[in-house]
């Protein structure tokens, strides 16, 4: 067993949500053992039951904070033309990807759960991420209901995409960031015209 080491209550937390993404990042929600978390942390687990009484309610908490995580690291840069905005922002989210793989993964995992917890946790991840790119695309007034329903669809695409990249040994990162922003400009360009948001020709142009 690992030493324990005495951590503020913050800083023990953090490190049992590092610790179960690494766990969950490759096997499935029944295969973890939320018991392995004590051992790997150096931890009793009477203080890890302390923290996250359930595994549900561990598993929920890490999901939230990767999620929280990437929206804060991937923040727009308004200041910034909005094709360069769209790129900037990917460029953000395949740095996420790279520099926190496993939470990325752990993600993943969490939005093919059952838990209707978790898939809360996944959907409002998902909404603001759509809002931050309906309000980039028509900042003057409201999208319709097919552009939002397009920029969703583009969105799982995105992430996919970003996520099968990092496993790839042949693809380029840059590759996948034209790839992914093409295909929303694609994307838009193929709603009909009452449809098409009023940045378009700032994107295409």
């Amino acid at each position: 067993m690992a030493t324990r080491t005495r951590l503020s209550r913050e800083a023990r937390q953090d490190q049992l949500l590092e610790l179960g993404a690494e766990l969950f990042a490759d096997r499935s929600y029944e295969d973890v053992h939320i018991e392995e978390l004590s051992e790997v942390a150096g931890v009793s687990r009477g203080l890890l039951y302390h923290y996250f009484p359930t595994k549900r309610a561990f598993f929920a908490a890490m999901v939230r904070r990767e999620s929280t995580r990437m929206m804060e690291l991937t923040a727009p840069d308004e200041s910034l033309p909005i094709l360069d905005r769209l790129r900037q922002g990917i460029e953000a989210y395949l740095d996420y990807c790279q520099d926190h793989k496993m939470g990325v993964k752990a993600i993943f995992h969490g939005a093919a759960s059952a838990d209707p917890e978790i898939q809360a946790i996944v959907e409002e991840d998902i909404q603001r991420q759509q809002e931050r790119i309906t309000a980039g695309v028509e900042p003057h007034g409201q999208p319709s209901e097919l552009m939002q329903i397009a920029v969703r669809s583009w969105l799982h695409f995105m992430r996919n995409a970003c996520h099968q990249w990092l496993d790839s040994t042949e693809t380029s990162r840059d590759e996948v960031r034209d790839l992914c922003a093409q295909a929303l400009i694609g994307t838009l360009l193929a709603l009909p015209e009452g449809s098409r948001p009023s940045a378009l020709a700032d994107l295409t142009g």
